[in-house]
């Protein structure tokens, strides 16, 4: 068998030798050797094709002399062959040009992602950290969501947002709103100050009707996490078991839109201790359905399968965010977790040392309120 000839189109060109040889039909099964290169063309190369075809002509040909087939009859017969296999070896050429192009395409957007998310250590600083990204482009490998965590003088700061629209478009304000983001995050002192220069450098630049939601973070000293929500999901809490929303006090708008409703941002300041998590996402897991239409529940999945390792957690997440939906998500989806670990030779609660089994507080009991130390505005 020549490289690159595919099984099943051989085949076929057995199988009609064999009902000749058995039943003695004479030229009544010929046309169907054309079928034999035409199915070697979806996934042969072009060699594969032509020598699927050469076979198929030459069987052709000893049937009918076999059988003392009229010669006009037989040529036209083979001669439909012939044609099928030299369109079939063009359209496999064609093909494997195709993917050629395809693969460097895919290949520029993988190095663009890591560009773009570049990766994240699995310990930044305090935290142990663990991130999952889902483009729902499987081709582009990118989309709008954008996340990015790094040390900096001031603490470790980090952003997980979601650009209005998709494609090119949002690939493109996801790179702008990242690249300010990396700059001030070393340059300002303040986190709000970081979220202002976002905010100015996306005025310049984006449409009247475009936008940003985003969470920007920082721990600029132990114990202490800053929030800021322009118009995002509220991240979720995980402290003693019980999964709580990082709800802010007051709204404040999507970056990019301040100019229209002249709302300054808000810090929200609580208490980040030893064993806690932190869950940043975007809409498109809070946002996925099943086929009942229903929507992802995260608190619940996150609370299934909180452990004291976050890369663990994201794992069992993810892959249930998938069953949920049938395998593939339909909009770009993020998820970033921080854990502060316990100190060395502390034991873990008993919930945590199992993964977090329980799915929340006990029945009957009011759910826990992450401590609130002060809520300040720009």
């Amino acid at each position: 068998m020549c490289s690159g000839t595919p099984a099943l189109p051989l085949l076929i060109v057995l199988a009609v030798a064999v009902i000749d040889l058995v039943n003695g039909s004479g030229l009544s099964w010929v046309p169907l050797l054309a079928a034999a290169p035409a199915l070697a063309a979806t996934t042969s190369t072009p060699r594969g094709v032509l020598s699927v075809g050469l076979l198929a002509v030459a069987l052709g040909a000893a049937l009918g002399t076999r059988h003392n087939a009229p010669s006009h009859e037989l040529t036209i017969m083979l001669a439909a062959v012939v044609a099928v296999t030299l369109a079939g070896a063009l359209a496999s050429w064609l093909r494997e040009r195709r993917e050629r192009v395809l693969a460097a395409v895919r290949s520029v957007a993988e190095a663009a992602q890591h560009a773009l998310l570049q990766p994240v250590p699995t310990v930044v600083g305090p935290f142990q950290v663990a991130v999952r990204y889902s483009a729902a482009a499987a081709e582009a490998r990118i989309g709008g969501d954008l996340y990015a965590l790094l040390p900096t003088p001031y603490g470790v700061r980090l952003i997980v947002g979601d650009v209005r629209g998709k494609g090119l478009p949002a690939v493109g304000t996801a790179a702008l709103v990242l690249g300010v983001f990396r700059e001030a995050a070393y340059d300002e002192p303040d986190l709000l100050e970081v979220v202002g220069r976002i905010e100015r450098s996306l005025a310049r630049n984006l449409g009247p009707d475009d936008f940003v939601t985003a969470v920007v973070a920082g721990y600029p000293k132990e114990g202490r996490l800053e929030v800021v929500n322009c118009g995002h999901a509220p991240p979720l809490l995980v402290r003693d078991s019980a999964v709580v929303p990082v709800e802010p006090a007051l709204p404040t708008p999507p970056l990019g839109l301040r100019g229209l409703t002249g709302e300054d941002p808000n810090l929200h300041v609580l208490p980040f201790r030893d064993g806690d998590q932190l869950l940043l996402y975007t809409d498109g897991v809070t946002e996925a359905r099943n086929h009942a239409r229903d929507f992802y529940p995260l608190a619940e999945g996150l609370a299934r399968h909180v452990s004291d390792e976050p890369v663990r957690t994201l794992s069992a997440l993810h892959g249930e965010l998938l069953a949920h939906v049938g395998g593939r998500l339909h909009d770009d989806a993020a998820l970033l977790l921080l854990r502060i670990p316990h100190p060395a030779g502390t034991s873990l609660p008993a919930a945590g040392r199992r993964g977090g089994e329980r799915d929340g507080p006990r029945p009957g009991t009011p759910p826990h309120r992450p401590d609130v130390i002060f809520q300040s505005g720009g």
